[in-house]
Parts: structure tokens; C-alpha cells; sequence
């Protein structure tokens, strides 16, 4: 199973490059909706829990990888359930969501911009 692109929020960073939304979740603006789905949460290193009709999802990268600071990367994921795309399992959430970026982080992680 991986999450169709259309349902999810994908935030992260990469080695050169800051804090970006990588996925807007079909939001025209998905900030709100992630801070609203991180909200009170924000400092935790890892979380898995739904919140209203959402799964929120942060996990450590699993490749280890660190930003230029030295800084662990972490991937932030808000995810929806769409008709063709239900919401994982809490069980298995965050490898499903890794699943579903992974190839495309790793193509993108040495860049300097995504």
C-alpha cells in the first residue's frame, strides 16, 4: 500500500534546503491545516495519532540522514483518506508513508533546492 499524492501533506528538509511542504494535500494553503494537525505536539520527535478525520505522522528519516547542521531529518505527514485511498493502519502508518516518498526523498536528498 502506498498513499495516493493527492491525500497527503509531506513536509521535511533535506541536506542544503530548509523546511518545505513537498505535498499540499489538495489545500490550497497547507500550512493551517499542519499546524492544526501538529498542534501541541510540535516538539515530539516521532507521533502517530488522528486527529478529527487526519493521521498525523512524524517519523526520523530512516536512512539516518542529518541536515549540513548536523540536525536529524525528520518527515512530517498529514494524511487524509480519500475514496481510493484509505488511511493506513496506526500499525504500519509510518512505513506506509515512507514507502510512498522514500525513492523520491532520495533522488532529491543531495540537491539544493527540491
Amino acid at each position: 500500500m502506498t498513499l495516493e499524492p493527492g491525500s497527503y501533506i509531506w513536509a521535511t528538509r533535506g541536506r542544503e534546503w530548509g523546511f518545505r511542504f513537498l505535498r499540499d494535500g489538495g489545500y490550497a494553503d497547507p500550512l493551517p491545516v499542519y499546524e492544526t494537525a501538529f498542534d501541541g505536539v510540535a516538539e515530539q520527535r516521532t507521533v502517530i495519532r488522528r486527529v478529527g478525520d487526519v493521521l498525523v505522522i512524524r517519523l526520523l528519516d530512516p536512512e539516518g540522514r542529518e541536515d549540513h547542521a548536523r540536525r536529524p531529518i525528520s518527515h512530517d505527514f498529514v494524511v487524509r483518506a480519500t475514496a481510493s485511498s484509505p488511511l493506513p493502519d496506526m500499525t504500519v502508518a509510518a512505513r506506509v508513508a515512507w514507502e510512498s516518498v522514500a525513492d523520491e526523498y532520495a533522488g532529491m536528498w543531495n540537491a539544493e533546492a527540491p
